[in-house]
């Protein structure tokens, strides 16, 4: 692919899934980014290991160690800046992000999330989703806004909601698209292909969001 690759800082809080899935695509030549630092808010995060194993840059930032939320975020900005990150994904990263911190990269940091976006924002989505009876649920990439869980749709899959499903099992199945759905949204935004325009999200070529549908 042609062009150098953007640099990808990855924050989490706990095991990394979503980032292990990034690191995994981020080994294809025609990739275009590198994960280029993973950082997380507590030292004993189980992604660390995954990261430092597949010889990623780390670094942490604990959250516990800051009087407030615009320090400890202005800290993140410098462990990024200080990878060169072009690109931040937020993969299980369990803090909110001060308006400050996301308005200087609008367009420049992602997140997935384990629901059919705007359904279910927040925590549990997937009890929410069966307490309402929907039949399909899902997971988004979306780019992040001060608003928690309403920046514009990347791309989407979708997974049938089970009569017999409980909380884990429906999560379990989401899971795993989340982990297909993950590099496609990195792939579409690092490539030139979705960008942050006007409060929407603006595709070079339209079709190629339909490989983000289960």
């Amino acid at each position: 692919m042609p062009g150098a690759k953007k640099r990808v800082g990855v924050l989490i809080s706990g095991r990394g899934s979503n980032m292990a899935s990034l690191i995994d695509a981020a080994q294809r030549p025609d990739y275009p980014a590198e994960i280029a630092v993973v950082v997380s808010n507590r030292p004993g995060a189980g992604g660390l290991a995954r990261a430092e194993a597949a010889g990623i840059r780390t670094a942490v930032v604990d959250h516990k160690l800051f009087p407030d939320r615009a320090s400890f975020d202005a800290a993140l900005g410098q462990a990024f800046d200080a990878a060169g990150a072009d690109l931040i994904c937020l993969a299980g990263f369990m803090r909110i992000l001060t308006d400050g911190f996301v308005q200087g990269r609008l367009g420049r940091m992602l997140n997935i999330h384990p629901s059919l976006l705007p359904s279910f924002k927040g925590l549990h989505p997937h009890r929410q989703a069966l307490d309402a009876g929907v039949r399909i649920h899902g997971c988004t990439v979306h780019f992040v806004v001060p608003e928690l869980d309403s920046g514009p749709i990347i791309a989407q899959a979708a997974v049938a909601v089970l009569p017999e499903d409980t909380d884990d099992a429906l999560g379990a199945r989401v899971l795993a698209e989340e982990h297909r759905l993950y590099p496609l949204g990195l792939e579409l935004v690092a490539g030139g292909q979705a960008r942050l325009e006007g409060g929407r999200t603006v595709f070079s070529d339209p079709g190629r969001t339909a490989l983000g549908l289960a």
